[in-house]
C-alpha cells in the first residue's frame, strides 16, 4: 500500500523521521544546539535516511552526506526550540481533523490506516505524535514565514512575460539555410576549402541574390535542391543549439555570419518570426502565484533558518 499522505509543501529540510520512536541509547553526542543534545545515534538513523533518499545519486554526490545529516538535525532542533519559545500547540480537536483528512485522502477506514502504518514500522499512537509535530512545524512555518509574504500582480504579470513559450506562446521562425559539410577529421586544407566557398557565398547572400536559388547551388543538404534550403516553420527549442540561437537574435530579412554546428557550416536567413498567443494570463494568473509564492517560501525560510543558526550556540561534536 502507498505511504500514507502527510502533506507540507515546504517543510522538506524538515521532514518528520520515518523511524519509530524508541529509547535511546546513547552512545555519544554529535552537537549541542542551546544547550540541547544531538545523539551520536540521532545522526546515525538521519544520516541512514539521507543515504536512502540519495541512493540514487553517483557516488560523488554523497560526499559529505553525514554532515549534511547532522546540518538538518541541528535545523530541526532549532525549530523545535522555536516552537517551544512562541508556544505554539496543535489541539486534539485539530490533530483528530487531519488525521481524518488522511484517511479520506487515500480512502482509508481506520483499520486499514493502521495496517498501513504497521508495514512502514508506525504504530498509530507514534503516527499521531508525529503529524502533530509536523503540524506544529506547519503552523510555525505560517506564523514566521508565510505570513509575511506577498506577491503583487505586476510581479505575476513579468513572470508571465518572460515564460510565455511554457504556456503555448513560443515565438515560431520560418527559415532557410545553406549548408556545407565540414568534416572534423578533413585534413587542413579540404577544411580551408570549405570555409573559404562557404564565406563567397554568405558574402553573395548578403549582396541580395535570391538566397533560395543560392541553396539550390551550393548547399549540400540533400533537400536543398528542391526546398531551396527551406527549414519550415520552428521553435528555437526544435533545432540545434548553434542555429536555434542565431535564429533567436536575428530579424525577419537577416542573413547571419557562418553558423558552425556539428554537422558543419550553415548560412541561415530569417524568413518570418512569430508568436503564438498561448494561454492567457486569467488563466495560469493562480499557477503563477503559486509558483512565486513558492519560491518566496523557500528563500525567506532558508534565510529564517539562517538568521536562527546565527542567534544560536551551536557546538559540533562529530563532523
Amino acid at each position: 500500500m502507498a505511504k500514507i499522505i502527510m502533506a507540507c509543501t515546504l517543510l522538506a529540510l524538515l521532514a518528520v523521521s520515518p523511524f519509530p520512536s524508541q529509547a535511546k541509547q546513547i552512545s555519544g553526542i554529535a552537537a549541542v544546539v542551546n544547550d540541547e543534545v544531538i545523539t551520536t545515534v540521532d545522526l546515525d538513523k538521519e544520516y541512514a535516511q539521507m543515504l536512502k533518499e540519495s541512493e540514487k545519486l553517483p557516488p560523488a554526490e554523497k560526499m559529505g552526506l553525514r554532515s549534511a545529516a547532522l546540518n538538518r538535525l541541528v535545523d530541526k532542533k532549532l525549530v523545535e526550540q522555536k516552537i517551544r519559545e512562541l508556544d505554539i500547540k496543535v489541539g486534539e480537536d485539530e490533530l483528530r481533523a487531519s488525521i481524518e483528512d488522511v484517511k479520506k485522502q487515500n480512502n482509508l477506514t481506520q483499520e486499514a490506516l493502521e495496517q498501513a502504518l504497521a508495514a512502514q514500522g508506525l504504530t498509530f499512537p507514534q503516527y499521531k505524535a508525529q503529524l502533530k509535530e509536523q503540524l506544529e512545524r506547519m503552523r510555525l512555518m505560517s506564523q514566521e514565514v508565510r505570513s509575511k509574504i506577498q506577491v503583487g500582480e505586476r510581479e505575476m504579470r513579468e513572470y508571465y512575460d518572460a515564460h510565455s513559450d511554457s504556456y503555448g506562446g513560443a515565438e515560431t521562425f520560418h527559415a532557410r539555410h545553406i549548408f556545407f559539410k565540414l568534416d572534423p577529421k578533413a585534413k587542413p586544407e579540404d577544411a580551408a576549402a570549405t570555409e573559404k566557398l562557404a564565406n563567397e557565398v554568405l558574402a553573395k547572400a548578403r549582396a541580395g541574390e535570391d538566397f533560395a536559388a543560392l541553396a539550390k547551388k551550393y548547399s549540400q543538404d540533400p533537400a536543398a535542391a528542391k526546398d531551396g534550403g527551406d527549414l519550415g516553420s520552428f521553435k528555437k527549442s526544435d533545432m540545434l543549439p548553434e542555429i536555434g540561437d542565431t535564429v533567436a537574435a536575428m530579424k525577419p530579412g537577416d542573413v547571419s555570419s557562418i553558423v558552425r554546428s556539428p554537422a558543419g557550416l550553415h548560412i541561415i536567413k530569417l524568413e518570418q518570426k512569430s508568436r503564438g498567443t498561448g494561454r492567457p494570463f486569467e488563466e495560469v494568473k493562480d499557477s503563477i502565484e503559486e509558483q512565486l509564492y513558492k519560491k518566496k517560501s523557500d528563500e525567506r525560510f532558508n534565510q529564517w533558518v539562517k538568521d536562527l543558526r546565527n542567534a544560536a550556540s551551536i557546538d559540533i561534536k562529530q563532523p
